[in-house]
């Protein structure tokens, strides 16, 4: 358990007052990186409102499934060394080579971006192709009800 600032408070066992002080949102549970780490072993940090970031994944098999909504609002990247090569191109000395090195390491490393990549996420629950066909999705998130709500309360504002 750490706080919220990152201080480690136990890296063992867990005593009646840190638990009272994580029930009470005081601390909060870090899974120690490594092979076995949900999260896999690197993930991507962008600033968002919502805390979420993409992340590999040891879970592999997850992305042979037609339904993908496994995470808690993160992204699972499917291939995180060609993602973090490409992302890391701009950032002298880091070849696929060195991305790859760090990958092996044993160690935590943060790498900051030379350049800025705009990063944006679009959630839909149907797509028209040029072509005419329209596919529609399950909302997993029931935004289209949301949304369905603000078109009639605006319909009916104007009528």
């Amino acid at each position: 358990m750490a706080t919220y600032s990152g201080e480690v408070v136990t890296d063992g066992g867990v005593s009646e007052e840190e638990l009272a002080q994580l029930r009470a949102g005081k601390l909060m549970v870090r899974h120690k990186p490594g092979p076995k780490n949900a999260l896999g072993l690197i993930k991507f940090v962008f600033p968002n409102a919502d805390n979420i970031y993409l992340h590999s994944t040891p879970s592999q098999a997850l992305f042979g499934e037609s339904r993908r909504d496994f995470s808690h609002g993160c992204i699972r990247v499917e291939d995180p060394r060609a993602l973090a090569t490409w992302v890391l191109r701009n950032n002298p000395g880091w070849t696929r080579e060195r991305v790859e090195a760090a990958f092996q390491a044993q160690k935590q490393e943060q790498v900051n971006l030379a350049h800025e990549i705009p990063v944006l996420i679009l959630y839909g629950t149907a797509i028209a192709k040029e072509d005419g066909q329209v596919f529609l999705f399950e909302d997993i998130y029931g935004y289209d009800k949301a949304l369905a709500k603000l078109f009639a309360q605006a319909y009916a504002s104007k009528h």
